[in-house]
């Protein structure tokens, strides 16, 4: 599990922030030689304030390039764990501890670790989002972008166990025509999407494109007219002859979405209840303010045994050479 430097003090009083906070994060930004690394499920302030948005590729690409002192990350544990694995000897803030993953959370390193033992012959592909653990006991980490990539250049006859993600592993079986062992591990905003809202409204939208990333379970992906990951998405309807888009993943996207094609529409995909189930709660715990306090008070900062980090390195690093 990773360890955390704990902030003095988690209060956000009004009193203790600037009245204009993106001229204050800018100049932390300089003060601090820092870098902000956002996924594109943050809520747009933040994005709008980054120095780099994109998906768990290429934000790994990001944190093992940069030249910064300071890497904040306004994402997840898992993606602060990788900027930190990548960086060892560089200072990474997280702006919420809370801010965690279901997915991450449904694979138990002690569990995983039995289950791998259990199956000894098999090498063991890890999505990204998982914990720093379990890039440890993983051979190669894959992301959305090149899970399909990295599988199709294993060896036909080594068997395979994917986890954590069941949908991604069942959806790269499709697409390789692999049979592997999977962790039966899930994200809980991917599964909430209402297969019968997603019909009911294309059928309100019959010239709308159904778009969807492949955690989204199979019973949404086969109404989807493209799969892809978040960057993938992005590139699609930026380039589509397509003006309108049904979007199955978290809706965070849609704010970039529209950015770079301000003339299309963009309707985030229903989820099953009337709720915002389908915004990651754990994502949108970090708010502009708390990134502006981590940078203030350099804390909460993300650190992790050498010994874990060093055996999490070597996939991450297989995962980008083969990508």
């Amino acid at each position: 599990m990773f360890t955390t430097v704990l902030p003095k003090s988690n209060s956000t009083k009004t009193s203790e922030l600037p009245f204009d906070l993106f001229a204050a994060i800018q100049d932390l930004k300089r003060e601090l030689n820092a870098v902000v690394l956002a996924h594109y499920y943050q809520e747009p302030d933040i994005q709008d304030i980054a120095d780099y948005i994109g998906d768990s590729l290429g934000l790994s690409r990001q944190a093992a390039d940069t030249n910064a002192d300071v890497i904040v990350f306004a994402g997840v544990h898992f993606m602060a764990e990788t900027a930190k694995i990548l960086n060892p000897d560089k200072l990474v803030l997280l702006p919420d501890l809370a801010a965690g993953c279901s997915l991450a959370d449904s694979c138990p390193p002690a569990e995983f670790a039995a289950f791998k033992a259990a199956h000894p012959d098999h090498l063991v592909v890890s999505y990204i989002n998982c914990t720093a653990e379990i890039k440890a006991m993983s051979d190669v980490i894959c992301t959305s972008s090149n899970a399909v990539t990295i599988v199709n250049q294993i060896p036909a006859d080594q068997p395979i166990i994917f986890a954590p993600d069941r949908n991604l592993g069942r959806y790269v079986m499709a697409q390789t025509g692999r049979d592997m062992l999977l962790w039966q591990g899930s994200c809980m905003v991917h599964e909430t999407f209402s297969e019968k809202k997603l019909v009911q409204l294309q059928i309100e939208h019959p010239d709308a494109e159904i778009i969807a990333h492949p955690e989204c379970e199979p019973s949404v992906l086969r109404h989807a007219n493209y799969i892809g990951s978040t960057t993938a998405l992005l590139n699609y309807c930026q380039h589509s002859s397509k003006s309108s888009f049904i979007v199955a993943t978290e809706p965070g996207i849609i704010h970039q979405m529209q950015k770079q094609a301000a003339n299309k529409r963009f309707i985030p995909a229903p989820p099953l209840h009337n709720c915002a189930c389908n915004e990651c709660p754990h994502m949108r715990l970090n708010t502009l303010e708390k990134l502006y306090l981590a940078m203030k008070n350099r804390t909460p900062e993300i650190t992790l045994p050498e010994e874990t980090r060093l055996a999490a390195l070597q996939p991450i690093q297989r995962m980008l050479e083969l990508s």
